[in-house]
């Protein structure tokens, strides 16, 4: 019964949308945009990276979660190189519930798409379970986001879908690691909501989707030992938090939720206009980072705000905002600076991101619907792209071109002479926009 719930409801998502619209670059203002690549994973669990006016620059017949570009300046001057999934595990125990759980191995390719390396996780795992995250550290390093699935003591549950964090070398040997269930108590959860977790019916209990190091920051250049920037921001899109990891200690040392004191935002639309002010309900949230130094807003957090239903208890729907958002924090005060909540349109309850552009636009991914977008510090958008890629039908699911995540790539990350577009898209009016027959 459960399960013809499911598919009705994702049946009723679909016939309720747009049957026809427009797809690639559907807008674009180069007087007020950033030029720059993207990168991102189709649905079709392909890699690409297009230019601004949607044209593909290089593509990668390998699903990303994400398709991660690596700084040349952490990889020995090496350009075009990306981390990305090379292999879903296809033993017969394959499980369709965890974040990577079915993720057998990830890779490094150069730009002609050849392996450069490779990490299936240590041969008593046997997978890496890699999932959300993943990035090349200044010392050669990766760190992983993953999954380990195991008993943990106190919970109702026989097995859980854990996260965890590795740090592994060149030669593939995990060099450091850090487990969730570990540090329960270090949260921000109350002792009503640790019983709740601990009861949780949810294998996948928090589900992290990001795991980045801080980099350089004002914050620990002010003293502030939490923002070393080798700590790791993480949150939880289950438990609606945000936390600092110390690297050293292993310890959390900041959190943000998942209980908050401005927790009923009052009028979606008025309310928005009062900056800064106190963080309220966060619900789902994904990928939280730390604004880096040379952009606008440096030092801040920048997040999508899925309000996508989550929490111990669980927050419903929308019930704070009305709408999606993407907010920026000041970790310091844990104020929102900065919001772009255009109204209850503006809706992805999954995936999702933003990142800050050099000019001061943030480019945001509206995952659900495929879409991906600049916008000004005012809000105006100044250009839009729609996925035209594709999953593959099935019975239980309906073909949808929903994105994980899409991200920034600077002109000179690619080898020299490699061509691009960047020719002004202005969009018909919707009202003139006829289908002919």
């Amino acid at each position: 019964m459960l399960k013809l719930a499911a598919a009705l409801l994702v049946c009723g998502n679909a016939l309720a949308a747009p049957t026809v619209y427009p797809t690639g670059v559907t807008l674009y203002d180069p007087a007020k945009a950033w030029g720059q690549y993207t990168v991102f994973s189709g649905a079709d669990r392909t890699s690409y990276l297009i230019d601004m006016n949607g044209n593909v620059v290089r593509s990668w017949p390998y699903k990303g979660f994400p398709t991660e570009v690596i700084d040349p300046a952490v990889n020995g001057g090496r350009k075009g190189h990306v981390l990305l999934q090379l292999e879903e595990r296809k033993d017969g125990n394959q499980r369709s519930f965890g974040n990577g759980v079915n993720n057998h191995s990830i890779a490094e390719l150069d730009w002609d798409g050849k392996q450069v390396w490779s990490w299936a996780g240590d041969k008593a795992g046997g997978h890496a379970h890699q999932h959300h995250e993943q990035e090349r550290l200044a010392n050669g390093n990766t760190l992983v986001l993953a999954n380990t699935l195991h008993k943990v003591r106190g919970f109702k549950l026989d097995e859980l879908i854990d996260d965890v964090i590795y740090e592994v070398d060149a030669k593939g040997k995990v060099v450091w690691s850090w487990l969730a269930s570990d540090h329960l108590d270090e949260f921000g959860f109350s002792a009503e909501q640790l019983t709740l977790v601990r009861n949780t019916k949810l294998a996948d209990y928090l589900h992290f989707n990001n795991a980045r190091t801080l980099g350089p920051n004002k914050w620990f250049e002010q003293g502030d030992k939490r923002f070393a920037p080798d700590n790791i921001i993480v949150d939880s899109r289950q438990a609606n938090f945000v936390a600092i990891i110390d690297k050293k200690t292993g310890k959390v040392v900041w959190n943000l939720g998942p209980n908050y004191a401005n927790s009923e935002l009052l009028n979606p639309f008025t309310d928005k206009d009062k900056l800064p002010r106190p963080v309220d309900q966060l619900s789902g949230q994904h990928d939280a980072k730390i604004i880096p130094q040379g952009l606008p807003g440096a030092g801040n957090i920048l997040l999508f705000d899925n309000q996508g239903g989550s929490g111990y208890p669980a927050v419903a729907y929308q019930i704070s905002t009305g709408a999606s958002r993407v907010l920026e924090i000041e970790p310091s005060s844990k104020q929102i600076v900065w919001e772009y909540r255009p109204g209850n349109a503006f809706f992805s309850a999954f995936t999702s991101n933003a990142r800050r552009l050099p000019n001061g636009n943030t480019l945001i991914t509206e995952g659900q619907s495929g879409r991906v977008f600049q916008v000004t510090n005012k809000g105006e958008v100044v250009w839009e792209y729609v996925s035209p890629y594709f999953s593959k039908a099935t019975e239980q699911r309906p073909a949808n071109n929903s994105l994980y995540r899409a991200t920034p790539v600077p002109y000179d990350w690619v080898p020299a002479g490699t061509p691009r577009s960047e020719q002004a898209v202005v969009p018909p009016a919707v009202s003139d926009f006829r289908v002919p027959h």
